[in-house]
């Protein structure tokens, strides 16, 4: 979800209108609706202090705006509570891997209970058994991961879109 949109998503869920928010973060009356409209449409992309201005404003954390990086534990988070948001049924789980039968390790575990997305994660639960057993090399792997979904394959019940093992 772009900036724009998670910002939208929290000014209606604190009931602001647009001019509301734009005068709360200092803008002039006249334009203030107009500049957040451009953010939220995402014509226009707040920096970061803005961005953090309209958080303050809106009572949210600036994490919930900003586009996630993905690096960081927070921002993992976030987008799982994005998920949660498109799919209502994600549960949470506690779960022992036993991978390694002399170490096994409790961790968490996210369901999203949608098919298609289980099938997807089957699949790539696949290609790293076969990385760690020795099936796979890494660049098979690789390859496996940057043209997905054009070599995925069902876990081989058909024949990928695109070659991505070596002969």
């Amino acid at each position: 979800m772009a900036v724009g949109d998670r910002i939208k998503r929290a000014r209606n869920f604190r009931g602001m209108t647009q001019k509301e928010l734009g005068i709360a973060i200092g803008f002039e009356e006249k334009s203030a609706d107009i500049r957040i409209a451009q953010y939220e449409s995402n014509t226009r992309t707040p920096k970061e202090e803005l961005l953090r201005k309209i958080a303050e404003v809106l009572d949210v954390n600036y994490r919930s705006l900003y586009e996630p990086t993905l690096y960081a534990a927070e921002d993992v988070m976030y987008t799982l509570f994005e998920l949660d948001e498109h799919y209502p049924g994600t549960r949470l789980y506690e779960v022992t891997d036993t991978t390694d039968p002399d170490f096994p390790e409790k961790h968490m575990a996210v369901s999203f209970r949608y098919r298609l997305l289980d099938d997807f994660l089957k699949e790539w639960q696949l290609r790293k058994k076969q990385l760690r057993e020795g099936e796979i090399t890494k660049e098979e792997y690789l390859e496996w991961k940057l043209n997905w979904p054009q070599t995925a394959d069902d876990c081989g019940r058909y024949e990928p879109k695109k070659k991505w093992r070596k002969e």
